[in-house]
């Protein structure tokens, strides 16, 4: 039934690696399923007939789609259907994205349609590996024109040595977890989160990657070269050389001197009748292709900047290769906020908002990997006036989503622990003002924001980013690149990181790759230029973490209780908890292992609620002093709660340093007292004490004490006042509470 059913084997990283062909599939363009141990996934590539027009950029989409049947789970919506992307499926799609585009005809306007479907998950085998391997060898066998093939391995560093695909318990102890594509020559992406590593020891991993890819792109060409199919022929979308050459001797002296400006919103004044003018000039004499004109002074502005920065040594701006725009850092602009900062980079603004929240506030997660929950969480807005532009909000795209991960991963290594800082965070970082590098602007402000919010981070956290203009064998690397730079040059190379190391890289490129002498200059460069924002513009900002937080920030206690009292301190349905909640105006979440954490509006609420908790989960102990509530008087004494569900007596003679008449005298039902165990019987019924309460935490001395009473035989007191008397010789028996 499957005459063209073919399996291609070899092993990566110790595990088996399969690719089947010609069973599943088969109408799109090229397919394959990837085994990657117990790993299985189904990649397709597909390509629209004809070109879709009125577009001027290749229209390519990925899509990595996460089947939670892969790891036997059922949904948790409400359809128990898979609802939209995971953020962690859309970081996917975009780094199986970035090393296959620059593979494309860049003059292609074919729909192109990349799907991964994720069908099983072996935890130590990682699908996103199987899903970008399995793309390019759809890829490769198809008949679609692109330049690869291309393949991706993780290198992790565990115990100082480098490891390729390391399995789960290997991630989870390693200090760095990079992706690296590669073709048979260049790098061609990497996606970095590190524990500050140094620039030497990460370039080693790059590397490391680099070598392990070549095997598998070798495997994938002899793929291709059995079964991949004839390429075919397109129509080209690029104006003629013609046009080109026209458009450029008419307004070439226009463009330079357009473009010659620090000041976006100059530049696109300036361009404005420049545009009008090549319009005026030759509509009429190309009427079919008016709209290719757009394309040649885009072109022409690509063109002029590129000869600018290979041939002079000179940016748009008028700074120099290695010189970094005007900074600024500011803190505490928002009054009601837990915290706020903002960056500014020449016309690039980011104001970054923290807000502390319990851990009950943690993103709950429902996707195949082990990773339930969130607690730190890093979202970027992109409003269109920041670029001057207007277009309704539709909410965050594939670009902002993959933005505010990239300064979330850069942060991380810097969070202290939940043990250290209870509180799950939440930062927001609103991009203002847009020209370039706003992603890396929003690692600095995000840094900000979190010292303004008294987050005691173990280190301060600066990001930046590194462009390149390539021609043939020549290259010029260049700091802090602003729009046009990155829209006309060949990379965007972002780094993240402290004075110790490399905690975050990010590289979007628009050629094949690089080589090894790239990626270390740009490593170098964005590692000087981290130091002095660090040093000469944020930590003058604010030094260090505040050492308090915001008068409107929750305060956080926590402890840990014994996983067998977790069901008395919820109690019934719940009563238990929501009584010490509504008591103590706080929110408590109990974890499976234990942990209490407690916010409050105010410390001493936080803290009732935590004395609360503690008297509960342990059994009070003899000498131990309480803040409890009265709940019943008695003639004899008075009943007093000191947690939900343990009551204890307090005798009239042990109500007061004094002597007392009456019980209503000194206390009433809704009382809050100190008192002190003093005896626990056999049946654990409580004795306590308000007297010595008041002796030992407030010294006061007895005036007029139960000692002055009338004392029976053998010196202790005799109870007076319609108590019981132990006259007779019998101990009445105690009252049932």
């Amino acid at each position: 039934m499957f005459e063209d059913f073919k399996v291609f084997e070899t092993t990566l990283a110790g595990r088996p690696l399969k690719i089947e062909t010609g069973k599943m599939a088969q109408l799109a363009n090229g397919s394959c399923l990837v085994r990657y141990g117990d790993t299985a996934v189904l990649c397709s590539a597909t390509m629209s007939a004809k070109p879709r027009d009125g577009i001027d950029f290749f229209p390519l989409s990925v899509d990595y789609e996460e089947k939670l049947y892969a790891v036997g789970k059922i949904p948790g919506s409400f359809q128990r259907r898979e609802g939209r992307p995971s953020e962690k499926a859309i970081l996917t799609s975009r780094v199986i994205d970035r090393p296959i585009r620059p593979l494309f005809p860049k003059d292609m306007r074919n729909d192109v349609s990349i799907v991964c479907t994720v069908m099983s998950v072996d935890p130590d085998c990682a699908p996103e590996i199987a899903a970008m391997i399995g793309t390019s060898v759809s890829l490769s066998i198809s008949n679609i024109p692109w330049d690869g093939p291309v393949s991706s391995v993780v290198v992790g560093l565990v115990d100082g040595e480098y490891v390729i695909n390391p399995t789960a318990e290997q991630a989870e102890k390693s200090d760095m977890y990079v992706t690296v594509a590669s073709t048979a020559e260049l790098v061609a992406m990497i996606e970095a989160g590190a524990n500050e590593v140094d620039n030497d020891t990460m370039f080693g991993g790059i590397m490391a990657g680099h070598e392990a890819n070549q095997q598998i792109v070798k495997f994938i060409s002899g793929i291709a070269a059995e079964i991949g199919k004839p390429k075919i022929e397109f129509l080209s979308n690029d104006p003629s050389e013609e046009m080109f050459e026209a458009v450029k001797a008419f307004a070439i002296d226009k463009v330079r001197g357009a473009l010659d400006t620090d000041d976006k919103r100059i530049r696109d004044e300036r361009l404005k009748p420049v545009y009008e003018e090549v319009h005026a000039r030759f509509d009429d004499q190309y009427p079919e292709e008016i709209a290719k004109l757009d394309d040649c002074l885009y072109k022409l502005q690509k063109f002029v900047v590129r000869r600018w920065l290979l041939d002079d040594g000179k940016r748009v701006d008028g700074r120099g290769i290695d010189d970094i725009r005007p900074l600024a850092a500011e803190v505490g602009l928002l009054p009601r906020v837990h915290g706020s900062g903002m960056f500014t980079r020449g016309q690039t603004q980011v104001l970054t908002i923290a807000t502390l929240g319990s851990s009950g506030d943690a993103q709950l997660l429902d996707g195949i990997d082990s990773e339930d929950h969130k607690r730190y969480m890093h979202h970027y807005n992109f409003p269109s006036y920041s670029v001057g532009e207007t277009r309704p909000s539709r909410g965050p795209g594939r670009r902002e989503i993959g933005h505010g991960a990239l300064a979330e991963r850069a942060l991380l290594p810097v969070l202290p622990s939940m043990e250290e800082f209870p509180y799950t965070m939440r930062l927001v970082s609103e991009v203002v003002s847009s020209n370039g590098s706003t992603s890396q602007a929003s690692i600095c402000g995000s840094t900000l924001a979190l010292m303004d919010a008294g987050v005691p981070i173990k280190a301060p956290v600066a990001g930046i980013s590194c462009g390149l203009v390539t021609e043939g064998d020549r290259f010029m690397t260049m700091v802090d690149i602003q729009g046009l730079e990155d829209f006309f040059g060949d990379m965007d190379f972002k780094v993240g990181g402290t004075h110790k190391g490399i905690t975050a890289i990010q590289m979007d490129l628009k050629v094949h790759g690089l080589t090894p002498a790239i990626i270390k200059e740009a490593l170098e460069k964005t590692y000087k230029a981290r130091l002095y924002i660090l040093d000469e513009i944020m930590l003058k900002a604010i030094a260090e973490p505040r050492e308090e937080l915001s008068p409107y920030a929750p305060k956080m206690l926590s402890t840990k209780i014994d996983v067998d009292k977790i069901r008395e301190v919820i109690g019934k349905g719940g009563s238990v908890i929501q009584k010490i909640q509504a008591e103590c105006n706080c929110k408590i979440d109990i974890e499976e292992d234990g942990s209490v954490f407690i916010s409050a509006l105010n410390t001493e609420d936080a803290k009732r609620a935590l004395s609360v908790v503690e008297t509960i989960a342990k059994d009070p102990e003899i000498g131990a002093i309480y803040k409890g509530k009265v709940t019943r008087l008695m003639t004899f004494g008075a009943f007093v709660e000191i947690a939900p569900g343990k009551e204890g007596l307090v005798h009239i003679s042990r109500l007061d340093v004094k002597r007392v008449e009456r019980v209503e005298d000194v206390v009433s039902v809704g009382d809050e007292v100190m008192v002190k165990v003093t005896e626990i019987d056999e049946q654990g019924r409580l004795n306590l004490s308000r007297r010595d309460a008041l002796i030992e935490v407030e010294g006061l001395t007895p005036e007029n004490t139960v000692s002055d009473a009338p004392r029976r035989e053998g010196g202790r007191p005799q109870r007076q006042g319609g108590g019981f008397s132990r006259e007779g010789g019998r101990t009445p028996r105690r009252p049932e509470r």
